[in-house]
């Protein structure tokens, strides 16, 4: 068979890995969208040098959209293969892809509305229409259940940990000697953190195509409540604004849960926490109808209730209730997407509490490069939006420890519960200097045949 990488090679998104074999029968691991960078984004209106109408399957890890977001492209180009995922995966990329069908078309209109596209007119890379066509695809599959796909080709999903319904991909391909496995990591979450289980053992395998996003550092183990303590404070104390621009599916939820108990023990005052995000919303009543699934933790219920809509968060589901929000002064915590402030409602309150000097944004979670996220991150004084510049006057600080991806320890760790290591490595999904530093302790540590992939390159196996 023939391994190759499209996406998610010297970049940390856009993950696309292709298996092709000898028969002929070609299967597409994740189809993600590029975020981040201008060059990285351009990716997503290329071609693919191979026809998508031939694929025969796609298999998504999970639905974070660096990893589904451009199945609707895809099917715009063609795709009409059945997208295998989890139960919990494939309800959330009914939320994920329709959602960012409609960022695709607002931010289309906006910017022929506002002239500031270099097309006349700003087409969207895909449509509403585009996305539901691709969500007739999924197949929803459980977690270590074999799923065959004919003449001995077969798979089946391990929990990552990372998040709700996110699964490593065990691949069995028939050979002349029996059979091969391929495991694809996708992305590994942490280990001993709220709301997710620990990542599943490794299982044993001949390749082992993983991630490496904190690859070549370590998560700052400070716990989040001392963090949230002391950061909070100050900005409660001059009634300004908390605003933390979070991942809808999973850090959302995780956020509102911490805040919660802080206030609930009397460490935090209590403040009105606003939850702006219809995606966060409707994330966390998909999170609810899993809670027994295997990759929640048990604590989730206790007394008989979901910890999971804590009293007093206020919910803002309509544009009415976010730009009401908007007229409001602190003290109060605003939750809103997205994550890297690529896009979604944190724009606007991005706006508006920017140049108040007694507000602060939170980042929780990884920024990317190019993301305005990731550029605030590095000290940008000033922040484009909407075609123009906005100074940034109120602090910010980054919250550690609510990353979902394992930081270089935790890699090693996962990798550790493998009954032997793998005889090949892919170290895919980071930045070029994370990606080569991860790759070269694995030759260390493992002593296996490890690559590095470039966009575009292909092996045989």
């Amino acid at each position: 068979m023939r391994l190759s990488f499209h996406g998610a090679a010297g970049c940390v998104t856009g993950s696309k890995h292709l298996i092709e074999l000898d028969d002929g029968r070609r299967i597409l691991i994740d189809c993600g969208l590029f975020q981040g960078l201008k060059e990285l984004r351009r990716r997503n209106w290329a071609d693919l040098p191979f026809d998508l109408g031939a694929i025969d399957h796609v298999i998504l890890t999970h639905a974070h959209i660096d990893h589904s977001g451009w199945l609707p492209r895809a099917v715009r180009l063609g795709l009409q293969a059945p997208v295998h995922a989890t139960a919990a995966t494939s309800e959330l990329c009914q939320l994920l892809l329709m959602d960012s069908a409609h960022i695709q078309e607002e931010d289309a209109a906006w910017a022929n509305k506002k002239g500031y596209s270099k097309h006349d007119p700003a087409e969207p890379l895909y449509t509403s229409v585009d996305a539901l066509a691709s969500l007739q695809l999924f197949r929803p599959h459980d977690f270590d259940k074999w799923v065959d796909l004919g003449d001995g080709l077969r798979f089946r999903f391990g929990n990552s940990g990372h998040i709700l319904g996110a699964g490593f991909v065990e691949l069995r391909v028939p050979s002349a000697a029996g059979e091969q496995t391929v495991v694809f990591s996708g992305d590994v979450g942490r280990y001993g953190v709220p709301l997710h289980r620990d990542p599943d053992p490794l299982p044993e395998c001949d390749v082992l195509v993983i991630e490496s996003t904190y690859g070549d550092r370590e998560h700052d183990h400070e716990p989040v409540a001392d963090q949230i303590r002391r950061v909070f404070g100050e900005t409660i104390r001059r009634k300004g604004v908390v605003l933390i621009p979070a991942f809808a599916v999973g850090r959302v939820q995780m956020v509102t849960l911490i805040l919660r108990d802080l206030m609930k023990a009397g460490e935090l005052p209590e403040v009105p926490i606003y939850v702006d995000s219809p995606m966060a919303v409707d994330a966390t009543l998909i999170y609810g109808r899993h809670l027994y699934d295997t990759n929640l933790d048990d604590d989730l219920i206790q007394d008989g209730r979901s910890r999971l809509f804590p009293r007093e968060v206020r919910l803002c589901r309509t544009v009415h209730e976010s730009k009401e929000l908007n007229t409001r002064e602190g003290p109060m915590v605003i939750i809103s997407s997205s994550g890297m402030m690529s896009g979604g409602r944190i724009l606007h309150h991005l706006i508006r509490r920017l140049g108040r000097p007694e507000n602060l944004i939170l980042l929780a979670g990884y920024q990317a490069r190019g993301t305005r996220g990731r550029s605030l991150q590095d000290g940008a004084k000033t922040l484009r939006i909407h075609g123009d510049n906005w100074p940034v006057e109120c602090g910010h600080a980054i919250m550690h420890g609510l990353s979902s991806h394992a930081d270089r320890s935790e890699m090693l760790r996962w990798l550790g519960t493998a009954p032997q290591p793998p005889g090949k490595v892919f170290v895919v999904h980071g930045e070029p200097d994370s990606s080569a530093k991860f790759a070269g302790e694995l030759r260390d540590v493992l002593g296996a045949d490890v690559h590095v992939p470039s966009l575009g390159k292909g092996f045989e196996i």
